[in-house]
């Protein structure tokens, strides 16, 4: 029942799903079918021992436990009606399973009395229960059977969306009134609009200015262009975040398409571009948000404790399904869900229908995954109305994949070689034969006022850190808790700006969307991405007439994994025949093309098991980041700020109630550690388990370094 007493009418709830179903479903081109399927996924609970199961819930809340079986009847019918697809109905629950599994569970249910009795009820209640014409499926998955299993993961994302919601439509009809935002398409552009004339109008002859506007209405000219794949290839600070979102604006009103998906690949992007977004979208005047950001480290912001006031209720509603007309996540959450199994995770899948989706920095997608991550883009684009936007500074060939090599995809910006001509702000030092011995690298670092530099691994960091005669250098790394990381990037840019002297001694962390501008970078021989990525840390805005980028190759250097080897010996094959040019397009092209004939582009083999219609394997292999870290949390920042977290974590400790808002608090003083190293940790008594994959770090945090030890 609901607060008011009302008991949820079974018949109401089965055709309340079968309409959302079935309007989810037309972008998939398939509403027949998910109002069929709709209809019938709660036809079990017409039995009259689950009706009492009911009746015991109500008249005890606090009764526990599984009702009877209520899937089996609704998957019979689908089975003798819609085949496969009684899969759906099996899974709203529990998550998608085989077609091997679906058939034995079946065998075991179907000469069950207690199953032929409800579909009989059923019948009695709902005359429209079987039409007479089958409902046909998308010709395009006909024979193709990769393009029926993402058919099926996207039909029965909204299925269970439509569940969720028309019980929530029930039990809570204030929440569906608070989901939405209520901006139109429309609306963001006019908003766009006037905020690019502000950001435009103070630089009306300053050459990156000029550059950027160029940019910006070579996006503009090719918005009107249909649905499908396009690159936005543009050096690093081009402005390409504003640029692909005018693109994607323009491109779905254009095209009819209902929201606009970013995608970045690391967490230490998220916020600053949803807060560039929010900046540009969002007024006071807003009753709700526009720009929905999710990723892991706000899932449980609806979680906390207290009451969460209007804006974070909308936060997590949306977060839910994805009901907001910009979307900001990261690429982990996109695609981890796409390939997934389970219902929560799936269920804002169909919402990918009819939408732009902007990849950010494309090129860090895990090469062992795009087979099936290019193969799923390309389904999106080519049979459910999406549009995908590669966004990067280095493209990658991508058209050497298989299943991606047919695709043509578009190049917003007609003249790519002259837009990174004019933007070149760097000129490239080779120091690579013969290595550099780390006494000499910090000799040459120490000579300059204000210098980055960007090594490999952390232990060559360090190293560089203990060579290195400066007591004021800075150091970032993922050593560091997001608290410490935020604190250094914030010093060093308040050292740069006041011409302070100021050398950050860093990992790859720093290469990811952190926009900082130092004069002079140093950068460990890497994937040539790597060290482009690290050029556009230098002189970012132009005002030198050329910055300095030093290549060196470090003596006694490592790799932190066996992908990142492979793109180091790729650069180094290239440099083999002198030095390159990383401003000239054509140096990236050539180095994703031997990168892609280097590597198993379907490591885990993901693309077989996906014709196997076997979903939960799929889920359990595909991972785009290897999950053998744990966290734990450190004790860093102000006496208040470490009292705060000792508290907390001892809450934590204690095994508090509110567990996941406790940790979600923590989450800026959580450091990850390899699973082997946090074992040794353990044995040394420096670590004390608080939770599944979160320990309390009892050892020392440097002030400089984090979290020290010997993790590379």
């Amino acid at each position: 029942m609901n607060q008011i007493g009302v008991r949820h009418d079974l018949v109401a709830h089965l055709r309340g799903v079968a309409e959302l179903a079935a309007e989810f479903a037309a972008p998939l081109g398939a509403p027949e079918v998910a109002r069929l399927v709709g209809l019938w996924h709660d036809l079990g609970k017409f039995h009259p021992e689950f009706q009492r199961y009911l009746e015991r819930c109500e008249a005890d809340p606090s009764h526990r436990g599984h009702g009877p079986d209520h899937k089996a009847a609704g998957s019979c019918v689908a089975m003798r009606r819609l085949g496969p697809l009684a899969l759906l109905i099996q899974g709203h629950h529990g998550g998608l399973r085989t077609p091997t599994e679906l058939k034995a569970w079946l065998e075991m249910r179907q000469a069950d009395p207690a199953v032929a009795e409800a579909i009989t009820l059923a019948a009695d209640a709902i005359p429209d229960l079987e039409p007479g014409r089958p409902s046909n499926v998308p010709s395009h998955i006909e024979g193709n059977r990769r393009s029926a299993e993402l058919f099926m993961r996207l039909l029965f994302s909204a299925i269970v969306d439509a569940d969720f919601l028309d019980t929530e439509r029930h039990f809570d009809p204030d929440k569906g009134r608070r989901r939405a935002a209520g901006v139109t398409l429309s609306e963001l552009w006019r908003r766009f609009e006037a905020d690019q004339l502000r950001f435009h109008a103070p630089h009306p002859d300053d050459v990156v200015a000029h550059e950027r506007r160029i940019v910006y209405e070579a996006c503009l000219a090719a918005a009107g262009q249909k649905p499908g794949v396009f690159r936005l290839n543009v050096p690093t600070g081009g402005g390409k975040t504003r640029s692909a979102m005018a693109f994607a604006l323009r491109h779905a009103l254009a095209n009819g398409q209902r929201r606009v998906v970013v995608a970045v690949p690391f967490l230490t992007i998220t916020d600053q571009t949803a807060g560039v977004y929010r900046s540009i979208f969002e007024t006071k005047g807003d009753s709700m948000p526009v720009v929905l950001e999710h990723h892991s480290q706000v899932r449980e912001a609806g979680h906390d404790e207290g009451a969460p006031d209007l804006a974070s209720t909308w936060a997590r509603l949306s977060a839910e399904n994805w009901d907001a007309p910009i979307v900001v996540t990261t690429t982990v959450q996109l695609f981890e869900s796409l390939f997934s199994n389970r219902p929560s995770h799936t269920r804002k899948l169909h919402r990918l229908a009819g939408s732009v989706i902007i990849l950010d920095e494309a090129q860090a997608l895990p090469s062992k995954l795009l087979r099936p991550i290019l193969d799923v883009l390309r389904e999106l684009t080519q049979h459910y109305g999406a549009s995908v936007v590669l966004s990067t500074a280095t493209q990658p060939a991508f058209e050497a994949i298989v299943d991606f090599d047919a695709v043509e995809a578009v190049e917003i910006v007609p003249d790519v070689r002259r837009m990174f001509a004019a933007l070149k702000r760097v000129e490239y030092d080779w120091r690579t034969t013969p290595p550099l011995p780390w006494p000499e690298l910090a000799s040459l670092v120490g000579a300059e006022s204000q210098v980055l530099v960007v090594c490999n691994t952390k232990r060559d960091a360090n190293r560089l850190l203990d060579e290195l005669d400066d007591a004021a250098a800075l150091y970032l790394s993922t050593a560091l808790c997001g608290a410490h990381r935020r604190d250094v990037l914030a010093e060093v840019r308040r050292r740069l700006l006041n011409g302070e002297p100021c050398r950050l001694i860093a990992t790859q962390v720093v290469e990811a969307g952190v926009d900082l501008d130092f004069p002079v970078v140093f950068r460990a021989v890497g994937p040539l991405d790597g060290i482009i990525q690290a050029a556009g840390r230098c002189n970012r805005e132009g005002h030198l007439e050329a910055g300095r980028v030093v290549v060196f190759q470090p003596a006694e250097a490592a790799a932190p994994s066996a992908s990142y080897k492979v793109g180091i010996g790729v650069t180094a094959s290239m440099l083999g025949d002198g030095p390159i040019d990383p401003d000239d397009p054509g140096t990236a092209t050539a180095y994703f093309r031997s990168l892609f004939h280097l590597v198993d582009a379907d490591a885990n083999r993901i693309q077989p098991l996906r014709e196997a219609f076997n979903y939960p394997q799929v889920d359990e292999l595909f991972r785009m980041i290897e999950d053998d870290t744990e966290s734990v949390v450190v004790a860093y920042g102000s006496a208040g700020q470490r009292r705060e977290v000792g508290r907390l974590t001892d809450r934590l400790e204690a095994g508090s109630p509110e567990a996941r808002g406790v940790l979600r608090k923590l989450q800026p003083y959580l450091v990850s550690v390899r699973t082997q190293l946090a074992a040794r940790y353990r044995d040394r008594g420096l670590i004390r388990q608080l939770m599944p994959g979160v320990g309390r770090w009892l050892g020392d945090y440097d002030p400089v370094r984090g979290l020290t030890g010997d993790d590379p």
